[in-house]
């Protein structure tokens, strides 16, 4: 069958508009994956899988434990808590390559998460315990909002930020409606275990 020249332009504009969406598509997927696995950082009770390439002696699923190391074959404990997955498999590779293997290749995956959870207090129109979203941070403020915002008394100038840190609690003072105009790195991210606090206002 011959092909016209509308014909043979309609097609040329249908590959292009083709590739132009599976060129979007690729892009806007590989960037939610870089942010998903770039920013999570491992805690205890997350359930990893470690692969290591051409070794399947060595891949392994394992759980995070309390004092936030894995335990792997050879190299035994490995300390991952606080790392993302990336530097999770650094680690992992650097003990690799210190006397098993020679150029170890090694990814890390979470095969689910741990619960994290942060208590809200005071003043809030539902106080209790939260559970941070798993690939998600939140910040301060967010907190406050998943507790259902301030009651009418609340002293918004006094949040109260109660986080235990290497033994030890530190206690920190925000004024609310300075973090409303506080935003990116700025911005006061909650951790498991964060107890805030929103006291009553004294008129």
């Amino acid at each position: 069958m011959k092909m016209t020249s509308t014909t043979s332009k309609g097609m040329i504009r249908l590959r292009a508009l083709v590739a132009m969406g599976l060129l979007v598509g690729a892009i806007g997927v590989g960037d939610a994956d870089a942010n998903t696995a770039g920013n999570y950082r491992l805690t205890a009770d997350d359930l990893v899988q470690v692969k290591v390439f051409q070794e399947p002696d060595l891949d392994a699923q394992a759980r995070v434990s309390g004092d936030g190391t894995i335990n792997m074959a050879l190299i035994g404990a490995v300390g991952v808590k606080g790392k993302t997955v990336d530097e999770a498999a650094a680690a992992i590779t650097a003990k690799l390559r210190d006397g098993y293997l020679v150029n170890p290749q090694v990814t890390v995956n979470v095969v689910s998460f741990s619960k994290r959870m942060f208590t809200v207090l005071g003043e809030v129109q539902t106080p209790g315990r939260f559970e941070i979203p798993d690939n998600r941070e939140i910040t301060l403020l967010d907190a406050i909002g998943m507790a259902g915002s301030y009651t009418g008394i609340a002293n918004r100038k006094k949040i109260i930020l109660k986080r235990r840190s290497g033994g030890e609690e530190i206690i920190r003072e925000f004024n609310g409606k300075d973090l409303a105009r506080v935003t990116g790195a700025e911005a006061v991210i909650i951790q498991p275990g964060d107890v805030v606090t929103v006291p009553e206002s004294i008129f």
